[in-house]
Order: C-alpha cells, then sequence, then structure tokens
C-alpha cells in the first residue's frame, strides 16, 4: 500500500499539467491528474475523493490550500500558494 502512496506523491509533485488556481479547483486538478495516470478515483462521503485501486482496497483524499491543523486520520493533497507546488500528507 505504501507504494501506492509513493506513485501518487510523485504524481501530484510531478503532474501531467500545472495547477493553476484561477482555473480549476485543486480537488478537480488532483482528480484529472490521478485519472490521467490510469487511477480509478471515485466518490467518497467522508472525504473530497476516493482512488480504488482493483481489488477494490480505497485510498481517501482531501485537498486543502491550508496545511495547518490537518486531520492526521486522512491523506491529504496540499496546494502552497507561495511556492507554487503541490505535495502529499499521507495519514499517521
Amino acid at each position: 500500500m505504501e507504494k501506492v502512496l509513493k506513485v501518487i506523491a510523485e504524481i501530484i509533485a510531478n503532474p501531467p499539467i500545472p495547477h493553476e488556481p484561477q482555473k480549476q479547483s485543486l480537488k478537480n486538478w488532483a482528480m484529472y491528474c490521478l485519472r490521467y495516470r490510469g487511477f480509478i478515483v471515485v466518490f467518497a462521503q467522508n472525504a473530497d475523493f476516493a482512488v480504488q485501486l482493483k481489488n477494490g482496497d480505497k485510498f481517501y483524499f482531501r485537498v486543502t490550500d491550508n496545511a495547518n491543523n490537518l486531520d492526521n486520520n486522512m491523506n491529504w493533497i496540499v496546494w502552497d500558494n507561495v511556492n507554487k507546488i503541490t505535495s502529499l500528507i499521507p495519514r499517521s
């Protein structure tokens, strides 16, 4: 499972298209990047979205542009507006 998160972190750090906050939401951009690389992105009731693996396991994600006070029980995709980069913060 950790391998999947490493791949997702690499996709988010080196996306197929750059995130442009004035053109698309972070959530839609992240879902596009993951789908572009072949991941199955599905609806999640208690998260922004989930990535479903072929064996049925799911990884749940939330997105934010503020890395303060994040829920440690969730995987986070964080946009750093100062440095213009995105990163994955896995749940602990």
